[in-house]
């Protein structure tokens, strides 16, 4: 049994049918579901096409330095449904996962299942994470989620306060601020990586370098690294950096963390300069090891090294941001998202509410496996041609075990 019929959900499906296992994989909504209903309307994906791929199938659009759509990431995953022949039962909800015997009692929304094996494809951004200020701050001010977020025109007239600074936070405020109204961002930890880096989509460099091929065991932090936002990057035309310099000039304004709200005010963190200084410290130790392999095993490449500009920190960001007096009607917070397990009734899961797993294989329930979480088994696992090599080791366990029993 497959729970989810994303990229993750579906390649497990194609290795467990190579197989010759039988298998399920059941999808609450449609192929693609979460593409096609959970997203904003001009999110386009962060990789670039000629990087989508599944097992046995390849982007063959004509954009190949181009970036899918919502809409597209889900037809391209719908089409991987379709030419695999994946046993995919749509429209089905589970309600419960729950041990009996040697295997599992699947409950769903149109009855029951009895499944030797269960793999977890339901996704790593099914709830959006709000922090505990969430729902305290002043009636005037609308809160939304990126999952509320359609566009600018969705947003009340006035300024927008976006809180966190990944690739969501980055794009939206962009975009928002583009359209004419005053954006402040709250900036956080963040990773930073130009669009472009010698010339090439800088993940060209992830993917042809190995970056991304290493393996869970050979990260030294793996727990802060599965922790890790997204980087700040999104998927333009013109392959345009979102990092705050580029936000700086088109006038948003960034100030610290988001600290607390107290008497309608926000309270912001005095540390901008040291996280964005981190930021830099890491990027640019991350081109450094471009550069290296570029000396030692890669292609020729005529474009030097280059330093990208530091972040223009502003001299005295503000630190704190009045709630009641207008300037700000509407709070996006874009503060991250985490799994929904409220189905999952198997104790596997920590303090925090995350899955328990080694490279996939589910601690303390044999026959309880994982897809598509951060840093899985690889630093790619979460996009989409990271799931292959995934699937395929974890399904192999999953054979292995069928066999032993």
């Amino acid at each position: 049994m497959v729970v989810g019929a994303g990229h993750a959900g579906l390649a497990a499906g194609h290795f467990l049918g190579a197989r010759g296992i039988d298998h399920l994989v059941l999808e609450r909504g449609e192929v693609g579901n979460s593409w096609r209903r959970e997203r904003w309307d001009s999110l386009r994906l962060l990789t670039p096409n000629w990087l989508s791929r599944l097992p046995g199938h390849r982007y063959q659009g004509p954009d190949p330095d181009g970036y899918m759509t919502a809409g597209e990431v889900a037809d391209f995953i719908g089409a991987f449904a379709t030419a695999s022949q994946a046993s995919v039962r749509t429209g089905v909800t589970v309600t419960s996962v729950r041990r009996e015997g040697t295997g599992y009692r699947v409950r769903t929304d149109q009855g029951e299942i009895q499944a030797r094996t269960v793999v977890i494809a339901s996704g790593a951004c099914n709830i959006p994470t709000v922090p505990a200020v969430g729902g305290t701050l002043p009636d005037s001010i609308r809160e939304l989620t990126p999952f509320d977020y359609t566009g600018p025109d969705g947003l009340p007239d006035g300024g927008v306060l976006v809180v966190g600074a990944s690739a969501t936070g980055v794009q939206l405020a962009g975009e928002i601020r583009r359209s004419g109204r005053p954006v402040v961002l709250s900036v956080g930890e963040h990773v930073r990586l130009p669009r472009v880096y010698r010339g090439r989509d800088v993940l060209w460099w992830m993917d042809a370098s190995g970056v991304w091929d290493q393996r869970h065991d050979e990260v030294d932090d793996l727990e802060r690294a599965r922790r890790l936002p997204s980087p700040q990057l999104a998927g333009t035309s013109g392959r345009v950096a979102v990092d705050l310099n580029t936000l700086i000039d088109q006038g948003v304004e960034p100030v610290g963390r988001f600290a607390a709200v107290r008497d309608g005010r926000a309270l912001f963190s005095g540390g901008l300069r040291n996280v964005c200084s981190l930021a830099d410290l890491k990027m640019n130790r991350l081109l450094a090891t471009f550069d290296t392999w570029a000396l030692t095993a890669g292609p020729d490449i005529d474009d030097k090294p280059e330093a990208p500009e530091p972040t223009r920190v502003p001299a005295s960001p503000r630190l704190q941001l009045d709630l009641r007096g207008g300037e700000i009607r509407t709070v996006i917070w874009a503060t991250g998202f985490q799994p929904d397990y409220h189905w999952l009734d198997v104790p596997v899961l920590d303090g925090k509410g995350r899955l328990r797993h080694d490279g996939g294989v589910v601690q303390d329930s044999p026959g309880l496996y994982a897809l598509g979480l951060p840093v899985l088994r690889r630093r790619k696992s979460t996009f989409i041609h990271g799931a292959e090599d995934d699937a395929r080791e974890v399904v192999e366990h999953l054979s292995g075990y069928l066999v032993a029993r």
